[in-house]
């Protein structure tokens, strides 16, 4: 491996939680018939969530560039490593091209190389539409203001489900589905619904810690504020907020300086925020329970109870 890879690869992939990683071993030891539960399709499916984790970096790369971003897991933004500036696209796309090269090496000759390469494809796909959704909601012409009637619930929760839960929780689970030879299109259809809703319970507990999280547990700074970004958050405040409060949110959202970013925290706690959220928290994961509980055939509930454990305790970085 080429030293600028191997740089670019141990600074950005083994840092964070591999909780994508970790869903798709956890689903592949569930599912995998006894007789298929050898040591070489364990390491296989070690390799397959490891390509899940590089897809990962890339993209995280890639939105820190395009958000400015200064921290992400602790550490400076590779971008900024160094300086290395926008040259550090080529970076991303060279961590891209490594889940490619990794499948081929290893699964080439599996049956399921084909659709596990389109597995990857389409869902890169979905989440730089994502991208380019959360991006719109907010472009603007400098010194302009942000144009809040893009913020809507519906907006937010497409860019939640394409951004989000497609590579988080849909990618792993179908990834291990298809490595363990599922190919009943109702089990995905099943799955997938169920998955993206709780990716979509993942992005807003992700908006809320951006703002209320603990900054030496989450890894990153506050930034969606200073950004201008489409989160929960802000929706639901635009909703809720007086006359008075929505001119101090047209004001100072979007605008990089502490004193306006503390004068939309101070909106957010007159509005009751963080108790609209424990709410919302505690109804969508019942919510979740009782989906999970209501699939009839084929999955067994303990993939996604245990998924949905672990967001539920969410308190921890991208």
């Amino acid at each position: 491996m080429p030293p600028a890879m191997f740089s670019v690869l141990q600074y950005n992939v083994p840092t964070g939680k591999k909780i994508r990683a970790l869903a798709l071993i956890y689903t592949y030891k569930i599912l995998v018939p006894q007789d298929r539960a050898t040591e070489e399709n364990l390491r296989l499916a070690r390799i397959l969530s490891w390509c899940i984790e590089i897809l990962q970096a890339y993209l995280l790369m890639c939105d820190d560039i395009q958000d400015r971003s200064e921290i992400r897991r602790g550490q400076l933004c590779w971008y900024l490593v160094n300086d290395r500036g926008l040259p550090a696209i080529s970076d991303c796309l060279m961590v891209e091209m490594c889940v490619y090269k990794l499948l081929k090496i290893h699964l080439k000759s599996h049956e399921c190389y084909g659709v596990l390469q389109d597995l990857f494809l389409d869902t890169t796909y979905k989440t730089v539409m994502g991208q380019i959704l959360d991006m719109y909601a907010t472009v603007r012409k400098p010194g302009e203001q942000i144009d809040f009637s893009r913020f809507t619930m519906d907006r937010m929760n497409n860019i939640m489900k394409h951004k989000t839960a497609y590579y988080t929780f849909v990618l792993p689970v179908q990834a291990a589905m298809h490595f363990v030879g599922i190919k009943d299109p109702e089990l995905f259809r099943q799955a997938q619904t169920i998955l993206i809703e709780m990716g979509q319970y993942f992005q807003v507990r992700d908006d809320y810690l951006d703002c209320y999280g603990d900054k030496e547990v989450t890894g990153k700074n506050s930034t969606d504020i200073a950004q201008g970004k489409c989160t929960w958050l802000i929706v639901v405040a635009l909703q809720r907020a007086t006359q008075k409060q929505r001119k101090i949110l047209e004001e100072c959202y979007g605008i990089a300086d502490e004193e306006k970013v503390n004068r939309v925290m101070q909106v957010y706690d007159e509005i009751g925020l963080q108790n609209t959220f424990s709410i919302y928290d505690q109804e969508t994961y019942n919510l979740l329970h009782t989906h999970i509980q209501q699939i009839s055939r084929g999955l067994p509930h303990d993939i996604f109870l245990q998924l949905l454990k672990l967001v539920s305790k969410k308190q921890m970085e991208r």
